[in-house]
């Protein structure tokens, strides 16, 4: 038996999945001390294999559990350029898409391994009102301690002067 075949049913704009772009922050609205709000980050073997991987990292401890014992560890761990790569994601969401990374400043401790959740946080040290620069300390914490410990130099557009649009 075969099925007329009827339209897909339209989708309102209602019912449609909300799609939305935090507006990025201007520099005026920065002040030193300011803590930006928490992000966890769930650890998954796929994220960690995957963005290994991803960033050409072939090195034998991110991708096999069995070699990674071998070599002293209780399973795969997660790479510097990943975190390195999550510490930028977490600021820039903060900061929004107009936001430009000048530096990224990092020191790794306690390994990321799959099934626990790094939970990253920052405040904000130091502002150059010349620049429009903002030096933000940034630290992501697992079950272990401290993953990353860093410094992030972010520069903002100005609100006063909506018109600079290059960074």
């Amino acid at each position: 038996m075969t099925r007329p075949a009827t339209a897909p049913a339209a989708v309102s704009p209602a019912a449609a999945p909300a799609t939305t772009v935090a507006p990025t922050l201007a520099y005026e609205d920065v002040k030193v001390g300011q803590e930006l709000p928490e992000l966890s980050i769930p650890l998954t073997r796929t994220l960690i294999v995957a963005t290994a991987l991803a960033s050409r990292d072939f090195q034998d401890v991110h991708h096999d559990p069995a070699l990674a014992g071998e070599r002293g560890s209780k399973d795969v761990f997660m790479n510097i350029l990943t975190t390195n790569g999550l510490v930028d994601r977490y600021v820039t969401g903060w900061a929004g898409p107009a936001a430009v990374i000048k530096k990224i400043k990092i020191r790794l401790g306690a390994p990321n391994y799959p099934g626990d959740t790094m939970v990253l946080t920052g405040t904000v040290t130091a502002t150059d009102d010349a620049g429009r620069r903002v030096e933000i300390a940034v630290r992501g914490v697992n079950a272990l301690g401290p993953h990353v410990t860093g410094t992030v130099t972010v520069l903002l557009p100005s609100a006063r002067h909506p018109q600079e649009g290059e960074l």
